[in-house]
């Protein structure tokens, strides 16, 4: 009785256009918004301009080592440490301490540079994640 008095004072017309036809007793759809495909001026898509003034720290690893104290305190000027890598290995790009590519050693004017020759996989970056 109460639906018929619901129905026959007009709510029920309210009620459909505020819901939009919606039925309440199943399943709630909503819409996700869809990806931007905007592009700025600069060639970066909108989605990501928020981003691109985020600080990284990308750093280059020749090689490395584990070295007890004693023989830390025992280096001097001139003295060589011996690394884990060959001198044809590909040198290490990591960003934010996450490998992230590899490269070679270029000399350009009288500085070095790094000349990058691969990058890390998606799959490969998400495995070394864990």
């Amino acid at each position: 009785m109460a639906e018929e008095n619901f129905a026959e004072d007009g709510m029920s017309d309210i009620n459909e256009d505020l819901l939009g036809g919606a039925d309440l007793g199943g399943d709630i759809e909503v819409d996700e918004p869809e990806p931007s495909n905007e592009v700025g001026s600069d060639g970066v898509p909108k989605n990501l301009e928020l981003l691109m003034d985020v600080p990284l720290e990308v750093s280059i690893r020749l090689g490395q080592l584990q070295m007890q104290v004693r023989d830390l305190l025992k280096l001097n000027k001139g003295s060589l440490i011996e690394l884990d890598k060959e001198a044809d290995d590909p040198l290490e790009i990591h960003v934010n301490n996450r490998l992230m590519a590899f490269g070679e050693v270029v000399m350009i004017k009288d500085k070095l540079g790094i000349r990058i020759t691969d990058i890390v996989s998606l799959s490969e970056r998400l495995e070394n994640l864990r």
